[in-house]
């Protein structure tokens, strides 16, 4: 299966999730259609990194049911660079790919603007904005059909973020996207469908 692979939808219906006596989400019906990127956002502590998880299958609901994740294969960018910091930046995308697709890897860190000598460096010798760049090129090299994006541009200056945008609305393309954003413009970007959570 390629990262292009056919992807499927996914449905949230009456999801409740409780973290000790705060209840987060509280009978969330959510649709993300199959192929389509779907924008969440709403304020903070709303629950949105929660649905986030439940998508991957990092998390399970308290009450309600996931459909449509059983099998898939998933991947995300997470607000955290979640990156094998020993190793360079080529490396850490050569970790997610078949040998055969190494060659790749190259034109992949070109694309999100990380050239030269920053390709080779331990990804805990780069700025923050360089390992941003490595752990979206890494979570969308990656085989997946269902994409979750948790803040993807955090720590991006203002200059990189259309070269980045560009790059992952390519990288989604045919995939079942829910991107987590406080920021209107990044789901226009992405020509996501917007959709509020106000919080249980």
């Amino acid at each position: 299966m390629s990262a292009r692979a056919v992807s499927r939808g996914v449905e949230l219906r009456g999801v409740v999730r409780r973290f000790g006596e705060q209840t987060v989400l509280d009978g969330l019906d959510l649709t993300l259609e199959a192929g389509t990127a779907t924008a969440l956002m709403g304020p903070n502590a709303s629950g949105k990194t929660t649905v986030g998880r439940l998508v991957l299958g990092l998390d399970s609901p308290d009450g309600g049911v996931v459909e449509g994740v059983a099998g898939a294969r998933r991947t995300a960018v997470f607000q955290e660079d979640r990156l094998c910091a020993h190793l360079s930046a080529t490396e850490n995308l050569r970790l997610v790919l078949d040998k055969a697709e190494w060659p790749r890897v190259e034109a992949e860190l070109r694309a999100v603007g990380l050239r030269g000598a920053a390709r080779d460096k331990p990804v805990r010798d780069l700025s923050g904005g360089q390992r941003r760049r490595v752990a979206i090129a890494r979570a969308l090299v990656a085989e997946g059909e269902i994409v979750v994006l948790d803040e993807p541009l955090t720590g991006v200056d203002a200059a990189s973020k259309k070269t980045l945008l560009a790059y992952i609305a390519d990288r989604i393309a045919g995939r079942t996207t829910l991107l987590i954003t406080h920021d209107r413009a990044e789901a226009r970007a992405l020509g996501a469908r917007v959709v509020r959570l106000r919080g249980a």
